[in-house]
């Protein structure tokens, strides 16, 4: 085929669709004509590839037609809108899609910690298995507390915060196991519920709460939505319900996937605080005020603002058209 021949032919329709796509407003008919003339155009960009696919010919028409499409389908929306339907819409619908199972998961890591501590203060050899007299002395009364001053508060903030938040993603991500999630809940669990005992046992479980509840309240909050979410994704799977096990894992994941996204945020707040509130010199009523404050604005926000973007028919899963629900043409 001659490339120019073609070209000398099918040049008016190209240059006509360039300046109906340029226009800042069409008229019924125009928008008609617009539509005919890009399917025109991807017939002829299909018969130039055949020809010659890397040719300037065809990366010009592809050119052409990408300038004509977003024309009538409408450019993407800025990214500043994008970030206050995130934090409007999306994320507060994703979180008060869990919240109930964030509560259950709370309630069952709490009694594990504190059966757990309860066993490590009244049986014996316990708290001996754990270490010396002495290691155990060294840990109440200077590890437990320098732990959280012994770095520059910023660094420390955003270990904790990078820690922390690699946890929460890994919860969602894994939660699709079944067995991820409950295990390192446990894990957890026992951890505190043994650092709780080993406090209560030398006479300090009123430092163990004054330097573990400032952070720990939303800290350990966003490790259960972590949880909530990725167990979620578990059960989407095993019961999809009408939708295929494809779907609804599709649909679960990029909705609860919206609270890992989220909870990088709450975690950065929660590092802040256990770096600068918890070590400080406050008092410890206002640290825990502190603490608690944060942990109230979360559940606000979860509750009042994520209540009625679900209500509006929010889930936290991408746009029909970003999670591909549209056919793409040309």
């Amino acid at each position: 085929m001659d490339l120019d021949a073609f070209t000398a032919v099918h040049s008016d329709d190209w240059k006509r669709l360039d300046e109906l796509a340029a226009r800042r407003r069409l008229s019924g008919p125009e928008a008609d004509e617009l539509l005919r003339l890009y399917q025109r155009a991807s017939t002829h960009l299909s018969i130039v590839r055949s020809v010659a696919p890397e040719g300037t010919l065809s990366a010009a028409l592809s050119m052409r037609l990408s300038r004509a499409r977003t024309r009538f389908t409408g450019s993407r929306s800025n990214f500043m809108e994008d970030l206050a339907n995130f934090f409007v819409f999306s994320l507060p619908a994703a979180f008060y899609r869990v919240r109930w199972l964030t509560v259950a998961i709370g309630a069952a890591f709490v009694l594990v910690a504190w059966l757990t501590g309860f066993w490590a203060v009244n049986t014996p050899g316990v708290l001996a298995a754990v270490g010396s007299d002495e290691e155990l002395r060294r840990y109440v009364e200077e590890d437990f507390v320098n732990y959280y001053s012994e770095n520059p508060a910023a660094s420390f903030s955003g270990m904790v915060w990078t820690n922390n938040a690699w946890i929460a993603v890994q919860a969602v991500a894994f939660g699709i196991t079944g067995l991820w999630v409950p295990w390192i809940l446990y894990q957890n669990a026992v951890s505190v519920g043994l650092s709780a005992g080993m406090m209560a046992a030398h006479g300090r479980l009123d430092v163990f709460f004054t330097y573990i509840l400032p952070h720990g309240f939303m800290e350990l909050t966003a490790i259960f939505i972590a949880s909530a979410a990725g167990l979620r994704i578990f059960w989407a799977f095993v019961a999809p319900g009408r939708r295929s096990r494809m779907t609804s894992v599709a649909q679960e994941g990029r909705s609860l996937m919206t609270v890992a996204l989220g909870l990088v945020v709450v975690l950065f707040i929660s590092g802040l605080v256990e770096g600068f509130v918890t070590p400080s010199p406050l008092p410890a009523w206002l640290r825990l005020t502190i603490g608690f404050g944060v942990f109230a604005a979360y559940w606000a926000y979860t509750l009042i603002l994520g209540g009625r973007a679900y209500r509006a028919g929010h889930r936290g899963d991408l746009s029909a058209r970003d999670a591909g629900a549209y056919l793409r043409t040309a």
